[in-house]
């Protein structure tokens, strides 16, 4: 096939050619693309998509030959390789990248085939899923471009636009969409620390993709009349023209800024580099190619040098002020207008009446006037550097804004004055002082028309959104004199009804507050400060240091209301937020399951919601979209949450539902299991049985079932009456009616599979339970059986059970104990006597009886003690038959109950519609690490403190049940003595503390959840009712990791049961899997851990190196990249991102890519940067950062929920 052809020779010889290290054959990241012969049964190369994808870039043959390539065959290059040759990009870099679009071309096919028409061939790519990866990753340029008035320099056909629908891949409008992004890409993936320029990089495409379109369309070069070459082209010309010069100016700006000493203002970080590419300026003043001639260039230091040309960070006390100016104007223009108020004496709505008093209130503009001008010098002042010849507008603008405050101030400050004037000219508010009052509002109403015009804006967001992203330049006119025009954040308003909840958020907290402070903290201070004023003559018998000492004392009065007055808003701000988190969460139902007893309520909706939220979409027989679908739905979610209807009867009938929730559920309770937080006996108790003999309801767990088998029995011997009232009263409650139809069903099964077939005793058994069975049917079973002896029937059976779990059962015990229950059950339980012969008609009685023979004694025979399924079954029987109040502490980990009510109420949340696997949106992970912690060594678990503590004694006593539970899995996986720990089971007792430490082996358990979880769901997508019936009966014959060889305690003592030694999760879920889950899961997440150091550690045989190999054995999607030095014999020394991975078939750690860097990685703070170099390695369209979580399968299951299945 042509798509599947082998460019591995190809590859190898530009890797040799560029001198770089030549990567093994074998090693691949996600799709072995490179050498499809080796690896043509890959599970991602089986998705007709990912072939799509491949086939459509591998159409190159007919483009001009790169310039300067040595060998080139067009015949087995694709569009990358031709790509890397023609601009001098990297191999390692073609073939990241050509993996990288392939993932994103499949994803984005698979989530838009069902708007695909139906005769679309699936192998083939379609133009939409193309021109929309194209659109989205160019989404930037083409805002930049718009925002600098450019045009684009990217040209694509434009006959099949959003309206097309069937377009062949192999046109060339889809091969030009391909160009474009697989260019940018490239770019992007060789930027090194130019990533953290975003802006940058549109320039550096802007020219690139200009000289790619004269590549293709072979224009001629008007200067020397040849076909038109690339401005950068040749071995590695992309790092070395580039990349490199650019690189150099920001590392000659980390070195002048004295390792970040120097004030900001002195010298530019990333960001002030890239806003240099914000202004139309850049086009002429950088030019391409680059010229290190240019001013961009010019070291600090040196004439000619560019400055800041955005934001400038000037570190003042006066900040506090400027960032938080409207919190100040607020409160110090009503602390005015309050003092002015209070100060008549009569309460507000009173004083108010008064024009003198209104006329008062009028000076606040003065006062709002000055702020103004305070707030235009703090600008001027903090932002003065960014004048220059090329910033002449900053300047006017902040000297006319000084102007305008100041000139506003001088005006309220004379209108105020003239009022006030021909007030006492008049001596009364004539018609003259009211007409000197009208024009004084008049100038106040011009003067709050911006702030109007703001909360205008602020509560309807679209109009704000529209002139700020419009690059009209009348509208760049009309909003200079409010802000400096940028590039980002434009446009990212919040919706009108989240502005809405906002504004009535915050004029609730301001009127509480302001009222709180009028009436409690100035009105009552009033009154003692006229009484100080009006103090004079005061007699003094010490010397008088200072005049008017009144005044002093009014300040030191009101001083500390002041600062309380400019502080409480925190206090409000916290309460109000309290109030409204309080009601959000009530009215989300959030955290309503806290404990068992809730748990227990609930638990029978399970499964109603998992099949709401986590099944498909697809695979539900609703109506997709509209109005009536999300009817419907919200009609479902309150039925789950409030527990409307009785979806366990649903279960019942659909037992594939029933099945499918505990595959989930068993898978989540097996996970606490391996981490310890639970023992054998909880898991026993916590996980969902399979159905196996033939039992008629829902098998809850044994947690659910406590005691209400003993409560239907004391019930059935207390109340007198038919059998109608009985049941009734026992399906009053749901687990009673199933403990007590489970109980039965399982006591019957028992005794049928020890008694032997074919013998009396299996007759007269099978007869006994139909004569039950026939009297409970037409309901006269009280009438004919004593249900007073129900008490002892039940000791016998217990009896009976302890019996078959004993490691060395006797037989005439066991023997005994049915004959008593024969006994019992034929002769005392009837409340009608029966005579041999009856019984013998009946099929209850030997037909044959003689002397010699015991009724069952040569009739029993147990299972073998390697029929695991059958004595799992037998404990839970056991369990069911004696289990009382003392489950209400199970689990006994707080950490297993926190998770366990975690998810419990996650299921019923607002939640999407979750798509399948296939058509869920693809993610990364990416976890940066330094110098932590791996995992502990012997060393760190012993060493002792100060204190004599060690970190293995302190885990200990904090995670003593996880302690105990540990040793209980590893006494099971075959540790004879507790002293064994440190020898046969050290490697596990490093992974038991790790996993408990600030460690990131932690982390990456917890990482590598998602990998396990969307397995998972891929096989749930998948199966059929089949595969999930005849699953669970396969699970159910593994029986579960607590019976492989456990000690079960019984008549005071502890019975060993030797079995076979299962591996663990052998009974898990995966068990089930059909091979395409691993390439589902792989296509959709990846997670990569930057390891920055790891090479220097495997120079010097760190212990932390070794134990990231561990980590990669145990998890086999498990990424590692690190930045690798290379010290040359000349020249200086070199800089590789690698990415390795662990390949279980050469059982070794392999290469798969080594990009070159244009320098040392570190020139920021060094986090950022560790994640910026390995981020190349990540795919899919969401990229998430992940420092040291613990995420547990639980919270994976329902991810799919969230924001990955927007569309």
């Amino acid at each position: 096939m042509s798509l599947l052809r082998n460019r591995r020779a190809a590859a190898a010889a530009a890797a040799a050619g560029s001198g770089e290290q030549t990567v093994v054959q074998a090693a691949y990241n996600i799709i072995p693309i490179q050498d499809v012969v080796m690896h043509g049964d890959h599970p991602s190369l089986q998705v007709p998509e990912v072939r799509a994808a491949v086939e459509a870039l591998s159409h190159a043959s007919d483009f001009p030959a790169p310039p300067l390539a040595r060998v080139w065959d067009p015949h087995r290059a694709d569009i990358f390789d031709w790509l890397g040759a023609t601009f001098g990009f990297q191999a390692d870099n073609v073939r990241n990248q050509r993996e990288h679009l392939v993932l994103l071309l499949a994803n984005a096919q698979l989530r838009a085939a069902p708007r695909f028409p139906k005769d679309h061939p699936i192998d083939v790519l379609h133009l939409t899923v193309a021109r929309g990866i194209r659109r989205k990753l160019l989404k930037n340029y083409t805002s930049w471009c718009a925002y600098l008035g450019q045009k684009r320099h990217f040209r694509v056909p434009s006959g099949g636009g959003g309206g097309r629908r069937t377009g062949a891949a192999t046109g060339n409008d889809v091969r030009m969409d391909l160009l474009y992004t697989a260019l940018y890409l490239l770019i992007w993936g060789e930027a090194a620390n130019l990533r953290f320029m975003p802006e940058c990089l549109c320039y550096i495409f802007h020219y690139m993709a200009l000289d790619l379109h004269h590549v293709v369309e072979q224009s001629i070069d008007i200067e020397t009349g040849r076909p038109a070459m690339p401005a950068v082209c040749g071995e590695d010309a992309f790092l070395i023209r580039v990349v490199t010069p650019i690189y150099n100016v920001l590392k000659n700006e980390v070195e002048a800024s004295r390792n970040g000493t120097k004030p900001h203002s002195a010298w530019r970080n990333y960001d002030d580099v890239n806003e240099y590419f914000w202004s139309r300026r850049v086009f002429k003043r950088l030019r391409w190619p680059l010229d290190p001639s240019r001013s961009f260039f010019v070291e600090p230091g040196k004439t000619g040098r560019i400055g800041k040309t955005g934001f400038v960070e000037q570190r003042s006390f006066w900040n506090v002020y400027r960032s938080f100016d409207r919190v100040w104007v607020m409160h110090i223009l009503f602390f005015q207008a309050a003092m002015i108020v209070a100060w008549d004496g009569k309460t507000p709505w009173v004083s108010l009446r008064f024009r003198d008093i209104q006329v008062r209130v009028l000076s606040v503009f003065i006062t709002w006037g000055g702020l103004r001008f305070v707030q235009a010098m703090l600008d001027a002042g903090t932002q003065y550097s960014l004048v220059s010849r090329e910033t002449k507008t900053v300047a006017v603008r902040m000297v006319l804004k000084v102007l305008v405050a100041a000139g506003w101030t001088i005006t309220f400050s004379v209108l105020y004055k003239r009022m006030w004037d021909q007030r006492w000219r008049d001596r009364r508010w004539s018609f003259a002082a009211n007409t000197r009052v009208l024009n004084y509002l008049e100038a106040a109403a011009v003067f709050v028309i911006p702030q109007v015009l703001a909360i205008v804006l602020f509560i309807i967001p679209w109009i704000r959104n529209f002139l700020e992203k419009t690059n009209w330049k009348i509208l760049y006119v009309l909003t200079w004199w409010f802000q400096t025009r940028t590039f980002v954040g434009r446009g990212l308003r919040e919706g009108l009804i989240d502005n809405i909840k906002y504004s009535i958020f915050w004029v609730c907290l301001l009127v509480s507050k302001f009222s709180f402070s009028y009436f409690l903290q100035i009105k009552p201070m009033v009154g003692p400060t006229k009484v100080i004023f009006k103090l004079h003559d005061i007699k003094r018998n010490w010397f008088e240091f200072m005049p008017h000492t009144e005044r002093l004392a009014v300040i030191i009065l009101w001083l500390p209301v002041i600062i309380i007055y400019l502080m409480d808003i925190q206090i409000w701000y916290a309460v109000f937020s309290s109030l409204t988190g309080a009601l959000i969460g009530l009215f989300s139902h959030l955290g309503e399951i806290r404990s068992v007893e809730q748990l227990r309520l609930r638990f029978q909706f399970f499964a109603s919601a998992m099949q709401f939220n986590l099944m498909p979409e697809e695979h539900l027989d609703t109506v997709h979209g509209g109005i009536r679908s999300k009817f419907y739905d919200a009609i479902n979610r309150l039925k789950l949450r409030y527990g409307f209807g009785r979806p366990y009867r649903k279960i019942e009938a659909n037992e594939v539902e029933a099945k499918r929730f505990a595959l989930v559920w068993n898978e989540i309770i097996q996970t606490f299991r391996e981490e310890d937080i639970i023992s054998d006996k909880e898991l026993g108790l916590l996980e969902l049985p399979a159905v196996v003999w033939r039992i008629r309801v829902v098998r809850w767990p044994c947690l659910l079932l406590k005691n209400e088998l003993l409560l239907a029995l004391s019930q059935a011997a207390e109340l007198v009456a038919d059998d109608r009232t009985h049941w009734n009263k026992i399906c009053n409650n749901e687990y009673r009616r199933c403990a007590v139809i489970e109980a039965y069903d399982s006591i019957r099964h028992l005794l049928l599979e020890i008694i032997k077939e074919r013998t009396n005793e299996h007759i007269i058994v099978n007869q006994l339970f139909l004569a039950f069975d026939g009297a409970m049917e037409y309901g006269k079973f009280t009438e004919e059986y004593r249900l007073t002896l129900l008490p002892q029937i039940h000791k016998y059976v217990i009896s009976l059970v302890e019996q078959l779990l004993l490691k060395d059962k006797d037989q005439i015990k066991i023997v005994r104990t049915l004959q008593d229950l024969y006994d019992l059950a034929v002769h005392d339980f009837p409340k009608i006597k029966k005579d041999f012969e009856q019984l013998r008609r009946e099929g209850l009685a030997l037909s044959r009886p003689t002397e010699s023979q015991l009724l069952f004694q040569d009739a029993i025979k147990c299972p073998d003690d390697d029929d695991v399924s059958f004595y799992k079954q037998v404990r839970r029987l056991h369990t069911i038959l004696t289990s009382r109040d003392s489950m209400d502490d199970v689990p006994k980990n707080p950490e297993a109950r926190r998770r366990i009510t975690f998810f419990s109420n996650s299921l019923f949340m607002n939640m999407p519609r979750a798509p399948t696997v296939q058509r869920m949106m693809a993610f990364s992970v990416l976890t940066p690490c330094y110098n932590e912690d791996v995992l502990y060594n012997k060393d760190q678990l012993r060493r002792e403190n100060e204190d004599g503590i060690s970190i293995l004694f302190y885990l200990q006593k904090i995670y003593e049940d996880d302690w105990k539970n540990f040793l209980e899995r590893m006494q099971r996986e075959g540790m004879a003595s507790d002293d064994g720990i440190w020898a046969g089971k050290f490697q596990d007792l490093r992974l038991w503390a790790s996993y408990r430490g600030q460690t990131l082996a932690r982390t990456v358990r917890g990482m590598m959840y998602y990998y396990r979880a969307l397995k998972m769901l891929a096989f749930l997508d998948n199966a059929s009712e089949v595969e999930i019936t005849e699953g669970t009966k396969q699970l159910a014959s593994f029986g579960s990791i607590q019976y492989e060889n456990d000690v079960y305690p019984m008549n005071g003592g502890l019975s060993q049961r030797p079995r076979r030694r299962l591996e663990r999760g052998t009974s898990t879920v995966s068990q089930l899997f059909k091979g395409q889950e691993d390439g589902a899961a792989i296509m959709k997440y990846t997670y990569v851990v930057a390891c920055q150091i790891y090479g220097n550690q495997k120079k010097a045989k760190d212990q932390r190196a070794e134990d990231i190999l561990t980590l990669m054995k145990k998890n086999d999607a498990l990424r590692v990249a690190y930045v690798d030095e290379v010290h040359p014999e000349i020249g200086d020394t070199q800089y590789y991102s690698v990415l390795v991975k662990f390949d279980p078939v050469l059982q070794r750690e392999v290469e798969i890519y080594r990009i070159r860097l244009p320098g040392q990685l570190k020139l920021g703070e060094g986090k950022p940067e560790n994640q910026n170099h390995a981020i190349i390695f990540t795919r899919g369209s969401n990229k998430v950062i992940a420092v040291r979580p613990s995420s547990v399968t639980s919270v994976q299951l329902l991810m799919q929920c969230g924001r990955l299945s927007v569309y």
